[in-house]
């Protein structure tokens, strides 16, 4: 006869090896936990100790490979803190084939390519002649004597002062914006080569250097050469660069301007970010990389100034009315399921600031179609096919739609357009209540573009309709009239714009040419689909209103 069945007690020591089977195994490092959550310091947290312990143990446990192995889960993740700035840390040198190189015969000091690069990873200074040239590792060929910083400072009694530029290969993703952007411009001061040990050792001794001679003066920073901002590091470089975003992101251009301008005017401890869920916090809280030096904080998809309206209100009740608090999201967060959210904060008539970057389609989870798609476009949820053309909708004009609440400020922007950019910042930052700046932000994967394309898409964009430049200011008047300015348009009063060179009308069919997500909408022949002239049509109305409010027309 065989064994009777032993019956399954837990509590009878006899079967402890069947236990042994049936529980889950010890864990694997990664899953060790520190002992307990040390309760003094949840509340009160010695930052200056944390960062210290981040920096050394954490970032350097991932620079080694093993940080998701070995690392236990800590304090800050428990609480969800990644220390400001620890993005700095954060090495591109070999993600590129190529780089930037500095050509000093050429350049003018527009610094053009420093505001639009959307890593950081290209900057300027201007110093003093004489106190760089008795550094030993001077090296003339990082800096250039321009009429800007040498010339006019020397007439007002000033030193002249030379100006270098300089690339940090830890953040160069070789985009080529910096190239693309100063070649438009007819300078060509910068070209791209061929990355090798020998170019990566001799780019970083240059950029040790540059932080080694110290900020630009204030005296040679030309606080009405709105671009001169990066020149001020301690104010205005508070993103860092080392953020994960796709090479030439626009967004991460318009975010760094923002965050330049708003540091500039208010100082690094008078601003902070409430950032909605979406491409922007993916990038910019890739654990443990934090490319900030001003709080931020990640809220909702779909209600970041419902967040904001609380942090207003407790910096309000402290007497911090000073303080810039900035809403940033994208599609989805401001122009569709947030969109409740940012009217609610618009009728409140409190002090928050707002960024809306408009890829047109939602860039984070696929591409799908968003209401800030434009009429025809090829996006998930309305791809072009035999039974659908498109998106089919009208795209949503969130401006308009802002500056119907009341007592409201509103601007439509590009990065591309750096004064317009800029000015759109600080007025919305002076401007006492609610202020939304939409800005085209180029999104190179989901419009079909080349990752050196953000500026000039943005300025294709402006030019042929598909999305007016406008800043509707209410301290400006009592009507919209007076209120409303289309200043920084081409030629405002006419339908289209011609290209200088060509003289031929520059229309959104001429935009759709240039990227992918509007290919299909072409006939083998290029001429364009039904489809596309009615979004053509869509956008030439949406100017002719614009045209309308301003009295342009």
């Amino acid at each position: 006869m065989g064994e009777e069945p032993r019956v399954f007690n837990p509590l009878d020591g006899a079967v402890e090896e069947e236990l042994s089977v049936l529980t889950k195994q010890p864990g694997l490092p990664k899953d060790v936990h520190e002992a307990r959550l040390p309760t003094e310091s949840v509340i009160a947290l010695d930052v200056a100790a944390y960062v210290a312990d981040f920096n050394a143990r954490v970032i350097g446990a991932y620079e080694k490979g093993i940080g998701s192995q070995e690392l236990p889960a800590d304090v800050g993740v428990a609480r969800s803190l990644i220390p400001a700035g620890t993005a700095a840390l954060r090495d591109f040198s070999y993600l590129s084939a190529e780089i930037p190189e500095f050509i000093a015969d050429t350049c003018v000091g527009c610094m053009t390519c420093v505001t639009e690069c959307p890593d950081t990873a290209i900057l300027g200074k201007a110093i003093p002649a004489s106190r760089l040239e008795r550094e030993p590792e001077f090296d003339g060929t990082h800096w250039a004597r321009t009429r800007k910083y040498f010339d006019v400072p020397a007439r007002r009694g000033l030193e002249g002062a030379l100006f270098g530029i300089f690339i940090d290969p830890t953040k160069c993703k070789g985009c080529a914006e910096c190239v693309e952007v100063c070649a438009e411009l007819g300078y060509d001061a910068l070209r791209m080569v061929r990355k090798d040990d020998g170019t990566l050792e001799r780019y970083r001794r240059a950029f040790n250097f540059f932080r080694k001679v110290g900020p630009t003066p204030a005296e040679y920073i030309n606080e009405k050469s709105l671009a001169d901002m990066m020149l001020a590091e301690e104010s205005a470089l508070l993103y860092l660069g080392g953020a994960g975003s796709c090479m030439g992101c626009g967004e991460a251009t318009a975010l760094r301007m923002m965050v330049a301008a708003t540091g500039f005017a208010h100082g690094p401890e008078g601003m902070a970010i409430v950032a909605a869920t979406g491409c922007n916090t993916v990038y910019c809280s890739t654990y443990p990389y934090n490319p900030f030096l001003v709080p931020w904080t990640n809220s909702l998809f779909e209600n970041a100034p419902a967040v904001a309206l609380g942090v207003r209100a407790k910096w309000d009740q402290r007497g911090w009315h000073d303080k810039r608090l900035w809403v940033v999201g994208g599609d989805g967060a401001m122009y569709d399921i947030g969109f409740q959210s940012l009217s609610r904060m618009l009728a409140s008539g409190m002090d928050i600031k707002v960024l809306v970057l408009d890829t047109q389609v939602y860039s984070n989870t696929g591409g799908q179609v968003s209401t800030a798609s434009f009429l025809a476009q090829d996006a998930k949820m309305a791809a072009v096919g035999t039974a659908v053309a498109g998106k089919g909708e009208r795209r949503k004009e969130l401006g308009l739609i802002c500056l119907m609440h009341p007592e409201v400020f509103v601007a439509q922007t590009t990065a591309a357009h750096i004064n317009h950019f800029y000015r759109a910042i600080l007025d919305a930052n002076s401007f006492r209540g609610p202020a939304v700046v939409i800005a085209y932000t180029t999104c190179q994967p989901e419009h079909g573009v080349g990752d050196d394309r953000a500026a000039r898409q943005a300025k294709l964009a402006v030019d042929s309709r598909a999305f007016p430049l406008f800043v509707y200011d209410p301290r400006k008047g009592e009507s919209i009239r007076e209120r409303l300015s289309l200043q920084g348009n081409p030629d405002p009063k006419e339908d289209w714009t011609r290209d200088p060179k060509t003289g031929e009308v520059v229309d959104f069919v001429t935009f759709a040419r240039t990227e992918g997500r509007f290919a299909r909408q072409f006939r083998a022949d290029g001429q364009p689909s039904p489809a596309l002239l009615a979004a053509q049509a869509d956008r030439l109305a949406n100017w002719r209103r614009l045209q309308e409010l301003a009295r342009l027309r």
